[in-house]
């Protein structure tokens, strides 16, 4: 597929000459600051290539959760997902947000009439009914959200088990798979109701996409204090693990002081990635892609493989 021009931030490793950028011998020119970047671009491409990811030795369930909307929560679901798919997992993510975007950008059906994780979460059919194979990669799976999920909050309040019902559907759907997933990823709604509750129970790990921008650690007291609340009374297994800085731009000064905020307060969970802001990041889901897929070798792409290797290399929390 030809993609569309992105920014001028934006660069791939041809030149405008369409040559490669680099000389002969393989080394790039780096007397200029393009050079230098499509250089260094180049050279986390070839690491990336090199790397051999550790898989899990059981299924790491994550929930991506922050109560604060735009800070890249299904972008960051969907992106890693990919990028350890492609690394040779298998990855299921589980689309728990009415909206069904992570559905979209994976490119799976996901229609009125489509049956999706409100069938497993209301009408108590199996996860193996309503899961997809998306077409980005063979181990990546979907469980699609449709516009039905928008009134399962209300059609939750007299079940029985309202807050268990993901969890018990995707312990059966795992133990019962033909093969292992290694991770699980649940995109939850920007809010915390029963769909976001259930999440954080079915979850091992929760990871927070947290945006490098004003305000970006507004909330985020009460989103975990909430989560100790569901620690202490739902899920004893439920850690904050994972927080991913997202739409960094290393230009300005307030990115980088949100960063190094957050690291301070978290210095064992954020990890050494970063996500830039990209336009090609933006655009992949208007082509039913993930950004890995849609531009392997871009700075967005090669930041969620870098991301991904590294949640792989560090492990589950003990």
């Amino acid at each position: 597929m030809k993609h569309p021009e992105g920014d001028i931030a934006e660069v791939s490793t041809a030149t405008p000459n369409g040559g490669s950028g680099a000389s002969a011998t393989g080394r790039y020119d780096e007397s200029t600051p393009l050079a230098r970047e499509l250089a260094e671009i180049n050279r986390r491409r070839q690491a990336l290539a090199a790397a051999q990811l550790p898989l899990p030795a059981s299924t790491r369930i994550f929930t991506i959760a922050n109560q604060k909307g735009g800070v890249g929560k299904t972008t960051t679901t969907v992106n890693l997902a990919a990028a350890l798919a492609r690394a040779g997992a298998n990855v299921l993510v589980i689309d728990l947000d009415p909206q069904g975007n992570a559905s979209t950008a994976l490119g799976v059906e996901h229609r009125a009439d489509t049956p999706s994780v409100y069938d497993v979460i209301i009408n108590d059919e199996s996860m193996d009914s309503v899961v997809q194979r998306s077409p980005e990669f063979d181990g990546l799976y979907c469980i699609p959200a449709n516009i039905h999920l928008a009134g399962a909050e209300i059609e939750l309040v007299s079940l029985v088990a309202r807050e268990q019902r993901l969890r018990g559907a995707l312990d059966k759907f795992l133990a019962e798979s033909e093969f292992p997933f290694h991770y699980v990823f649940i995109d939850c709604p920007p809010s915390l109701g029963l769909l976001t509750i259930n999440a954080f129970v079915a979850a091992r790990e929760v990871l927070i996409p947290i945006q490098c921008e004003y305000y970006a650690l507004e909330g985020l007291s009460q989103l975990l204090k909430n989560i100790q609340l569901i620690e202490r009374h739902l899920n004893p297994k439920l850690t904050v693990s994972t927080i991913l800085l997202t739409m960094y731009d290393s230009r300005t000064n307030l990115a980088n002081q949100v960063a190094q905020d957050v690291r301070d307060h978290f210095p064992r969970e954020v990890l050494n990635s970063m996500i830039p802001r990209s336009v090609r990041i933006s655009e992949a889901p208007s082509y039913g892609q993930s950004v890995i897929t849609y531009d392997t070798n871009s700075p967005g792409s090669l930041s969620y493989l870098e991301a991904a290797a590294e949640i792989a290399r560090r492990g589950a929390p003990a």
